[in-house]
């Protein structure tokens, strides 16, 4: 401005009124360049696009066991609810799927943008089927023609993807949506996890559409190769984008004129993808979720609520419980004590992820325990051990690294020690004791209850039953026990994750006065059933007449091994047992003791054990 009237006196001339005003205006281009000197050269910038539509899919039969978890899943996924409309259909129960879906969706229809709900009470069961889980052509058809329904459904309301989620499998990673659309596949499937190498994709496929072996399954599985790969099958949760031309010639129902192959809904769609010349693709770059591996036909209701709740316990051995939604009433747990007189859980106290864990997985089961708080080795003095009159078994050296006890194997040693007090006290005949770093298998709970009814059927003398273990001696086979299923006479083993343990057996154990010739506890117990190699260490002991046996498979393994993402050990990362100041740090870098079991070969596995009906429930797992 006063630049301006300097030139203004120059000239001799005022400059209009007007002309100053705009000059003192802000030039064009100010904040977000949305100044002007014009009201007709103002602008704003274009306002972002909105979240594409989604139908989500959901098909459920006989899945009230599985519904609170699988719904409270897809209500945490990262899409705008405004923009999603659900699918819902559900037939042929005989349990309450129909029920737990309706509150849902009562609960629920006022967030989302549409819901369509087919539901049919009526029948109960298809004609052709042997059981829930037998897969009838009828069976097949009808999913078939239900699939199709819910393509329709997303067609008809222009909806650019639909989303088909089998009501078993948890998506627990809420982003999943989002980053399936962004790999801009015509179908794109996120790879899920289970319990051993089964999935929701095939990487190989036979002329005839069955299923193929091939070398490329495994490294995707195990995530050894990341990305998202090609493949000619993908089933249970995948995503379909129909903006994509070629989408238009994708169908469930009825199946391509020139299809031959086996009657089964999702080999008549991949068919269907290639026909259309649509590849479809499995996304394994995160962890995306979880589903069951599947049942044989001949499995109950029972078998796959079981089957499911160890879906659930996987999950929570490196990620959160997948929490059920809040809109669905839960059953109401009743925990037991599976017929034993008390059930322990040791845990450190500070160790409380593993407790919230383990406890969690105990409720699941519905396992009533009583935690038991673990000696704290680390945290005890040389006097507060020589006050308790622990001395060192005399010669002993860790088989792997030469050295002493140390202070965590010390703590784990009292821990069982007091266990084994608290039962002759208290007069237990039979307790289950169990350790925080653990993981079940499936079934667990039904198949120890069966094994010990058969032992006491059997009248069979025992003191120590494994649960769970490292087998050590592995150049023949244990001796099976007669006419019990799934038990075998122990040999050298390692580790105390879970075992059941009698009066008697803990009696024995004490008996020895184990502190004053102290080594870790998992060395201890094969000295006492007399299975340790090392005659040294049996010298010290008599009698040693424990009669241990161990399960056949074994019924848990512990979380993590040595190497794992994870790995933490409280027995030996520490110090010497009688030594503050001699550190050992052995556990991540060189521990064999917490390595996997190496493959048993031929000659030694234990093949002559009996086997129970559930261990063969599952079908062929790849």
């Amino acid at each position: 401005m006063a630049a301006a009237s300097r030139a203004c006196r120059r000239c001799g001339r005022p400059l209009p009124e007007l002309l100053l005003l705009l000059l003192a205006l802000p030039p064009p281009g100010g904040p977000r360049g949305a100044a002007a000197y014009f009201p007709e050269e103002r602008w704003s910038p274009e306002s972002p696009l909105q979240a594409p539509r989604v139908l989500i899919a959901l098909l459920a039969r006989n899945a009230a066991h599985a519904l609170p978890a699988t719904l409270g899943a897809l209500e945490r996924l990262r899409h705008p609810r405004e923009r999603t409309a659900l699918w819902v259909a559900t037939d042929h129960n005989s349990d309450n799927t129909s029920a737990v879906l309706r509150e849902w969706l009562v609960a629920v229809k006022s967030l989302y943008h549409s819901v369509e709900w087919r539901p049919a009470e009526e029948p109960r069961s298809y004609q052709d089927e042997e059981g829930p889980k037998h897969w009838s052509d009828s069976r097949y058809e009808h999913v078939m023609k239900l699939r199709q329904a819910a393509l329709k459904s997303a067609r008809d309301m222009w909806a650019d993807y639909i989303l088909f989620v089998d009501a078993d499998n948890l998506i627990l990673n809420p982003d999943t949506l989002t980053l399936l659309i962004a790999e801009n596949k015509t179908v794109v499937a996120p790879m899920l996890d289970s319990r051993a190498a089964y999935s929701n994709f095939w990487c190989g496929m036979t002329s005839q559409g069955y299923y193929k072996r091939t070398p490329a399954y495994i490294p995707i599985r195990k995530r050894d190769r990341r990305g998202c790969f090609a493949v000619p099958m993908v089933h249970s949760t995948f995503l379909i984008d129909l903006r994509k031309a070629a989408s238009r010639n994708l169908a469930f129902y009825p199946p391509h004129t020139d299809y031959t192959w086996s009657f089964d809904d999702i080999i008549v769609f991949a068919f269907s993808c290639k026909q259309a010349e649509v590849q479809m693709y499995v996304c394994n770059k995160e962890v995306y979720g979880f589903l069951p591996v599947p049942l044989r036909s001949h499995s109950t209701l029972q078998d796959e609520a079981e089957s499911f709740t160890h879906v659930q316990l996987e999950v929570m051995v490196k990620h959160p419980p997948a929490e059920p939604s809040r809109f669905v009433s839960v059953p109401t747990k009743m925990p037991d004590k599976m017929g034993f007189d008390e059930v322990f859980m040791i845990n450190l106290k500070r160790r409380q992820d593993r407790r919230e864990r383990m406890l969690w997985a105990l409720w699941a089961q519905e396992i009533k325990v009583r935690l038991v708080e673990a000696v704290d080795g680390k945290a005890m003095n040389t006097s507060q051990v020589e006050d308790l009159g622990i001395q060192m078994l005399p010669g002993y050296q860790d088989p792997y690294h030469g050295r002493p006890l140390t202070k965590g194997e010390l703590g784990c040693f009292l821990s069982h020690y007091n266990i084994w007090k608290e039962i002759v006290d208290r007069g237990l005949q039979k307790s289950l004791v169990f350790e925080d770093d653990l993981r079940f298998e499936i079934f667990f709970k039904r198949r120890l209850m069966n094994l010990m009814k058969d032992v006491e059927r059997e009248d069979l003398d025992w003191d120590l039953i494994y649960v769970g273990r490292k087998r050590m001696q592995v150049e023949h086979p244990e001796k099976a026990v007669p006419r019990v299923r799934n038990l075998v006479e122990a040999d050298y083993s390692y580790w105390t994750l879970a075992y059941v343990i009698s009066l008697q057996g803990a009696h024995k154990l004490l008996a020895a006065q184990p502190l004053s010739k102290m080594l870790p506890v998992d060395e201890f117990l094969p000295v006492m059933f007399d299975k340790h190699p090392v005659t040294e260490y049996k010298a010290h002991f008599s009698p040693r007449n424990l009669f241990a046996f161990s399960v056949e498979p074994l019924l848990v393994f512990p979380t993590h091994y040595t190497g794992d993402d994870g790995y933490v050990s409280d027995t030996e990362t520490s110090v010497v047992w009688n030594n503050e100041h001699v550190k050992t740090d052995w556990d991540r870098a060189k521990s064999q003791k917490m390595r996997e079991q190496q493959a048993l070969s031929r000659e030694a596995k234990n093949s002559d054990v009996l086997q129970s009906p559930l261990d063969s429930a599952a079908r062929d797992e790849l």
